[in-house]
Parts: C-alpha cells; structure tokens; sequence
C-alpha cells in the first residue's frame, strides 16, 4: 500500500475571496529556476499545515475561489479531480505549477 503524498495548504481570506496556497512537502524553501526567473517556494506564502493531497484537493472544492498549486503531486491530483485541465499547466524547473479562478456571476 503507497503512502499518499502530503503538501502545505495555506488558507487566506479577504473578504469574499479565499485564497488556496498548495504546495508539495518537499517543495518548501526551494528555489526554482524558469529561464533568467527564479522562484522560491516560500513559507510566507505556502507554508500552511501539512495534510495529505487527498484533504488538501477537498479544501480546494470547497473553500477556494482562487487556488494556487506548486508541485507535481498537487498538480496532478487537481488535474484528477477535474479541477485543473492538463494543458493549463507550466513545469518550472522540471515542476508543475497551476492556477484556479473560480468565477461566479454577480
């Protein structure tokens, strides 16, 4: 039996708007490189609880109006459970990373 990956879920609420920070466990405090960009994984911005991928892609249908995912785990599991389609995706350094806007009419 495979042990399900676990990843940082960060929450952030404004206002009507709930912000999702997703990222693999093993992700946090790297360094990126995309071309001449690097990006960190910060801890400030990804660095919630830890929970499995399965909990973390529940929060996400639940409670996310905007999602931001980094990882290959959480990506691929997003892009599984239909909320992330496979062609809205960018690798960064080798590492998948997707958004998700939830829109709803006013």
């Amino acid at each position: 039996m495979s042990k399900e990956p676990l990843v940082y879920v960060n929450v952030i609420r404004r206002d009507e708007h709930v912000l999702v920070a997703v990222c693999d466990q093993r992700l946090l405090g790297k360094k990126l490189s995309f071309g001449d960009v690097e990006l960190e994984v910060r801890k400030s911005f990804y660095g919630g609880r830890l929970t499995t991928v399965g909990e973390a892609i529940e929060i996400i249908r639940t409670e996310a109006t905007i999602a931001n995912l980094m990882g290959t785990d959480i990506v691929s599991e997003a892009i599984k459970a239909g909320l992330i389609h496979p062609d809205a995706t960018i690798s960064i350094g080798g590492v998948l990373h997707a958004q998700l806007i939830k829109l709803t009419p006013r």
